[in-house]
């Protein structure tokens, strides 16, 4: 007969074997974290992915390909995906169409037209922008400012509206730029505010109701540009920084309301978002323009902004990619089509220190019409010619970790990672690659 303190050494050897396993098993989620990745530059807007464990050694043919949809239909906007849906905006039969798509398998589940697109030469055909999913819904903005809100189970239209008719945007669609290459912005859900910029005088930039479609606020007499807003918290204060075609316009994300101007070159197209890192914003523009910084300050209830450093020219210039920051340091594409050309040359990726315009580093041969994004450390890095690569996101050296070639052709935009799983394309193919690991 098993005495009293042998049965509870029993007993506390197995709660303490149960500890280790919960220990282990909570380690291992921590140790590898998935994330969706809900609408352009991701969960926060910012470029970065909060997925931690993806593979960083991939064989030599690359990550496994899970699926290859040859026949996408056309168009420059990136995926987005929600739990086990991604979403793209393509052209169809001369139609801006949102797809929704089986994220595991690739296979169509709904396509809803939308409104005419584009068809144009130098760029490319197709809609421009990037889905962005909220609460069960998908919202589009397409190249003619045109607003939808679509349900994401079965790409039933809610509510549209037409910026261009309901609120005096005609004048946007007539602007240099925009009238060559259409709209681009994709775009931005604070809550329950849709902020788009579209309107007419006096309401150029819009706070709309994404459960209904209505005009929440309204305000400002700026022009578009091809560049989608970017929110932040500066100063502790929710805001939405809009790149318009007189410079950086920010507005309080609860209503709208003008908090700070930073003026700003315009020639041409402006199509890379602001980059928000902390109270310093970077922006730049191609067409000989340039990039440069500006810290905001805020005495009391007032914001304003000063610049910091500015270098004029095609060096320090977005063409239409926006970079990444991380602990005070840019990483981006730079250049101005300069695209990729054998043998390996093309636009550089740089580290640029934000405070100061000091460049840490630089590599060539990534081309002026990828793009950037950051996770797990690193930069994963489309070139516009189908390269993807990880490099690791440290100011002190260029340093690439692996790469692969898993397309070809016209790739000018960025791949995304969503839930372990990178989601890319080009403008008429789209794939998704395992990097999970599992």
């Amino acid at each position: 007969m098993r005495k009293w303190y042998e049965i509870e050494t029993h007993r506390l050897e197995n709660h303490m074997s149960r500890i280790a396993l919960i220990s282990l098993f909570t380690l291992g989620i921590a140790s590898s974290f998935a994330s969706d990745w809900p609408q352009y530059r991701g969960p926060n807007a910012d470029g970065t992915s909060p997925e931690t464990g993806i593979l960083k050694t991939w064989p030599k043919e690359g990550p496994r390909q899970v699926w290859k949809i040859d026949k996408l239909g056309e168009s420059f906007g990136s995926f987005a995906v929600v739990k086990d849906k991604a979403f793209i905006f393509v052209e169809r039969g001369g139609d801006e169409v949102c797809l929704g798509l089986e994220a595991a398998t690739g296979k169509e589940l709904w396509a809803t037209p939308i409104d005419k697109t584009i068809f144009e030469k130098a760029g490319g055909n197709g809609p421009r922008s990037t889905p962005t999913i909220s609460e069960g819904h998908v919202y589009v903005l397409g190249t003619y400012l045109k607003l939808a809100c679509l349900n994401a189970a079965d790409g039933k239209v809610i509510w549209k509206k037409d910026l261009a008719a309901d609120a005096g945007g005609e004048i946007q669609l007539k602007t240099a730029g925009i009238v060559n290459w259409g709209g681009s912005a994709s775009p931005v859900i604070e809550g329950n505010t849709i902020f788009v910029h579209g309107g007419g005088a006096a309401s150029s930039i819009l706070g709309i109701d994404k459960k209904t479609g209505n005009v929440l606020w309204k305000g400002t007499d700026e022009l578009l540009t091809h560049a989608t807003p970017t929110p932040a918290t500066i100063h502790g204060v929710r805001q939405v920084v809009f790149f318009t075609k007189s410079g950086l316009v920010s507005v309080a994300a609860k209503d709208g309301a003008v908090l700070w101007r930073h003026p700003f070159k315009w020639a041409t197209s402006t199509a890379s978002s602001p980059i928000v890192d902390g109270d310093i914003v970077f922006c730049s523009a191609g067409y000989g323009v340039g990039g440069g910084a500006a810290r905001v300050t805020k005495t009391g209830e007032t914001f304003s902004a000063k610049e910091l450093w500015m270098t004029p020219g095609n060096d320090m210039a977005n063409h239409w990619t926006t970079g990444i920051a991380k602990d005070g340091y840019l990483y981006a594409i730079f250049g101005f089509k300069n695209f990729v050309k054998p043998p390996n040359v093309g636009a550089p990726l740089k580290c640029i220190e934000l405070a100061t315009g000091k460049e840490m580093w630089s590599k060539p041969g990534f081309g002026s019409g990828g793009g950037t994004i950051m996770i797990d450390g690193h930069i994963l890095v489309q070139s516009d010619a189908g390269a993807i690569s990880l490099v690791e996101a440290t100011p002190k050296e260029f340093k690439e970790v692996v790469r692969a070639q898993p397309l070809s052709g016209k790739c000018w935009t960025m791949a995304i990672v969503a839930n372990g799983k990178i989601y890319a394309r080009s403008d008429k193919v789209g794939i998704c690659l395992d990097i999970s690991g599992k």
